[in-house]
């Protein structure tokens, strides 16, 4: 007998472990107090004050867009036409790809990410992603019926090419066509970024693999804006330029993290190619997607990262600037306090979060249960404990490094 949902989906309620600590943390608050608490779970930028950041360059210029401006329907259900010059402008600063390239606004980076897996891959395909990684990478393949295989990230302190082309070139000989994802700079959840030198390989790898079939690096830039240098953040792209005709890079934009705007839903996805033909071809399908899906991205956002990122590029970049000075603040306490103690932490080069070392689940539980008794919250990940420093106070994390150590010894 049928039932009300189709057959061929995965039933699995979800568990979103996340937010599950996040209401443990809340609650260990109400009973001890915020002082007593050192909430780690959030992955959103907090200011010292313990309150989520809501820039004032952002805020303010759209609180003055024309009400009719915020009500409207957006110019296209592929984006305003100056709202994809723009992104496209931001992302790529200096770089000067010399590529084919489209941009279409997506709800949030997400939406970029989702988009781009089930418009390139077919149902029983494998999608390729690190090994330790953003959940929502894994469920999304999982709900348009598409499988996953990990690569794994590290090789010392290094990113693991080996690993990564072994993987990449597993599937290829399976399916004939590859989509990999890599989440750079600023890794959610290590705060990894790659070295130039590490994607000049990997571009090397692409091209060598795509002469057997289709190459796609999605290029997960969420927290681009908070690597510690933004002028050098861009440098990597140069490595695009190596692309074949048979390799393509599709990049996911976050006005989420940039703007801290999360609440907005505004993003995008970049389409870069050596030919005209293969960026129309994925274009297309990702232009009717977007109006079966979602129809439209909110008009009032667009307008306002145009403005944002044009007429108020120097406020916004000053005040940006000095929220990812405080994050390295933050960030050089606890790796120089890890390091002294010998906490051991998965390669950390920038950005919002830091990620302990947790290879065996039995050990990762009782760590992750033995901080929570102590009021310290964080969140677990394949292989290994998030702390997301991008949430919490200098104070706060003064001395935290030093506990977890304590806490680990006793275990």
């Amino acid at each position: 007998m049928k039932t009300f949902i189709k057959e061929n989906v995965n039933t699995t309620p979800i568990v979103d472990n996340v937010f599950s600590i996040v209401s443990k943390a809340k609650e260990a608050i109400a009973k001890v107090g915020a002082d007593q608490v050192v909430d780690a779970t959030i992955g959103s930028l907090y200011g010292e004050d313990g309150k989520l950041v809501a820039f004032e360059s952002v805020y303010r210029p759209y609180d003055a867009i024309d009400d009719r401006l915020k009500a409207a329907y957006a110019q296209s259900f592929v984006g305003n036409d100056d709202y994809r010059k723009a992104v496209y402008d931001w992302v790529v600063q200096d770089s000067k790809l010399d590529l084919e390239h489209s941009v279409l606004a997506t709800p949030g980076g997400s939406g970029a990410v989702s988009t781009t897996i089930s418009m390139l891959l077919d149902e029983n395909e494998t999608l390729i992603i690190p090994e330790i990684a953003w959940g929502s990478y894994k469920l999304m393949a999982t709900m348009n019926n598409i499988d996953t295989v990990c690569y794994s990230l590290f090789d010392g302190d290094g990113f693991n090419l080996d690993d990564f082309k072994k993987t990449c070139k597993n599937v290829m000989k399976k399916q004939g066509k590859v989509l990999v994802i890599i989440n750079d700079p600023c890794h959610n959840p290590t705060g990894y970024t790659l070295t130039s030198e590490e994607w000049d390989a990997v571009m090397d790898i692409a091209n060598e693999l795509g002469k057997e079939g289709p190459f796609i690096i999605l290029n997960d830039i969420a927290y681009i804006d908070f690597a510690w240098d933004f002028k050098a953040s861009r440098n990597y792209m140069h490595a695009f330029n190596k692309m074949s005709d048979d390799v393509m890079v599709i990049v996911a934009f976050s006005c989420s993290k940039t703007l801290t705007a999360y609440g907005l839903r505004c993003g995008a996805a970049m389409i870069l190619a050596k030919q005209k033909e293969s960026v129309r071809q994925v274009e297309i399908v990702m232009e009717k997607a977007a109006r079966a899906i979602w129809s439209n991205i909110p008009n009032a956002a667009m307008k306002n990262f145009v403005y944002v990122t044009k007429e108020g590029k120097e406020d916004f970049e000053k005040e940006k600037d000095s929220y990812v000075a405080l994050l390295k603040k933050r960030s050089d306490i606890f790796i120089e306090e890890a390091d002294a103690c010998g906490l051991t932490y998965y390669p950390y080069r920038e950005g919002f979060f830091v990620t302990l070392r947790y290879e065996d689940p039995d050990m990762q539980t009782k760590m992750h249960e033995a901080c929570m008794a102590e009021n310290i919250f964080t969140v677990k990940v394949n292989k290994g404990i998030r702390v997301a420093l991008c949430s919490l106070s200098v104070d706060k994390v003064k001395g935290l490094a030093y506990k977890m150590k304590e806490i680990n010894d006793k275990l």
